[in-house]
This record gives structure tokens, sequence and C-alpha cells, in this order.
């Protein structure tokens, strides 16, 4: 079997990041397989084991992303991983998050690294991406009548665009025996605070856009009334005062290193999104 014709697993498939990964992949001429519960090329749920060896059979490396909205997912992925070692998959890419390596090891995100870590039968890169640029666009920091309300205070991150976070990953899966046994923090170029991006944000759109810090509980009591399971407002809640608190990503070369091009910057990704915010913005 020739290399393009190894076929990469990307679950997540259909989400931020694997539909990016697996169109970069595509473009450098290699095989690819999209997996998600719907719209994908096979279909799978983590709730379902039925699916994992049907996604599986055949793949030669696989992008790893967890159950999202979740904290309680380590033996569902290590269960995974059995049935991947078992059909003879090569090499794990897994989409961890910023600073996941100084987390106990009862912390599911952390649990899933050390598996890895502790399995001879494949090879691993492990990728912990700051904040999503994302965010802003397309999920909890997105503006709503103007405002952006989050409890992350004066605290700065160096959000970073989910592109160069794909293309991280899709160096580690063309590349794996390069990349093997790495660990990569991709991060954007600055460090902003959320009022920061929001001041972006409303000179590209016209607009203005503004931070409304709140107390941290009522946040997470509002984010689970509209649907997000409680075990995961935990998580928002401990992310949000990471960034508060001072302690959020910083800038560093790894994007770069690893792709060969400097990550873009939110004025750059705000400019790129602008039509996104069209219908969230005060008039």
């Amino acid at each position: 079997m020739t290399e393009s014709n190894k076929v990469i697993l990307v679950l997540g498939g259909t989400g931020k990041t694997g539909t990016r990964v697996a169109s970069r992949l595509t473009r450098l001429g290699l095989s690819v397989r999209t997996a998600a519960r719907q719209g994908a090329d096979v279909r799978f749920d983590w709730d379902d084991p039925a699916t994992h060896r049907n996604a599986l059979e055949g793949a030669d490396r696989v992008y790893l992303v967890a159950p999202v909205m979740r904290t309680r997912f380590a033996p569902q992925v290590s269960a995974f991983l059995d049935i991947a070692e078992a059909v003879e998959v090569r090499h794990v890419t897994y989409l961890s998050a910023y600073g996941t390596e100084f987390a106990p090891s009862e912390v599911a995100l952390r649990a899933v690294e050390l598996d890895l870590l502790g399995r001879s039968g494949l090879t691993h890169s492990i990728v912990r991406p700051a904040w999503f640029m994302q965010d802003f666009s397309e999920t909890f920091l997105m503006p709503v009548d103007g405002a952006i309300v989050v409890p992350t205070g004066h605290g700065g991150e160096a959000f970073v665009d989910a592109e160069d976070i794909a293309g991280v990953v899709a160096a580690t899966l063309s590349d794996p025996e390069v990349h093997a046994g790495a660990e990569y923090a991709p991060t954007g170029p600055d460090v902003l605070t959320v009022s920061e991006a929001a001041d972006i944000i409303g000179i590209v759109t016209g607009r203005p856009v503004r931070h409304v810090d709140i107390d941290r509980l009522s946040w997470v009591d509002s984010v689970i009334a509209s649907g997000v399971p409680p075990e995961y407002g935990e998580m928002l809640q401990f992310l949000t005062e990471t960034v508060a608190s001072g302690r959020g990503s910083r800038p560093n070369g790894d994007v770069e290193k690893v792709t060969g091009a400097r990550p873009r910057n939110f004025s750059d990704f705000a400019r790129r999104t602008a039509a996104a915010w069209t219908g969230d913005l005060a008039p």
C-alpha cells in the first residue's frame, strides 16, 4: 500500500477542526475518511461502540477528537484506542487543550494523554491549542446584541485560529514519523483580553461591541440553562477562571515551527469573518 492510499480517519470530521484537517490532508493527496454522527463518510458515535470498529477498519492514522461537552470520557476513548491497536492503526494525533500536561491524571483530557503515552502499539502526537478565535464567531464568545458576556475579567489569551490548529494537526498526520511523540501548543501571535477582541470586532464591522464581565457562577448557571451539560459547566468555570487570573495561554512558536507559516492574527480573522456577526450586533 502506498503512502497516498493509507487511510487517515478524522473524527469530528464535520466539526470545527475536523473539517479543516480533512480538507488539508485531501489537498496533500492523502486518503481521508471523515467520521461523525451524521454528514461524514462513516457514522461514528462515541455512545455507540458498534460504530467504532467500522470507522477504524483499514485506517493507518487517526485524528482523535474526544467527546465534546463532557468531562468523563477517558474510559470510552481508551476502549476506542484498544480497537485502534487491534486493527493496526499506526499513529494517533490527539486534540487536547492548552496546559493539560499540568492537569491531574483524573482529568479526562490528561487521562487520555497518559493513556497514549503508555501504548507501545502506536505512535502519537498531542496538540494542545489555546482558545479558538472561532469561539467568537461560532460558539460561546459570539456577540449577542453587541455584547460578549463571559467572566474573563482583564485576563488575556493568545487566541488561535482553527486554521492554524488544523495546519499543525495535518502536518503530524501527513508525516507521523517526524512528529512521533511530539507535543505542540498552537497559539495566536498576540495576547488579547476579550475586551480588546471585542474592540477589533467592532472596528471591522463598524458596529460597537463590548465585553460584559459577569459573576462566574451566575454565568455558568446561564450556560447550563441554555443546554450545556452541568458537568461541562464545571469545565467552563475552570477555563474562564484560568484566563481571568492571568494564567491564560501565551504566544509560542509552535505553529510556525510545524507549518512554516506564521500564525494568523485576530484582526485578520475578524476581517475574514465579519459577515458572521452581521445579525448579532446592535444597529
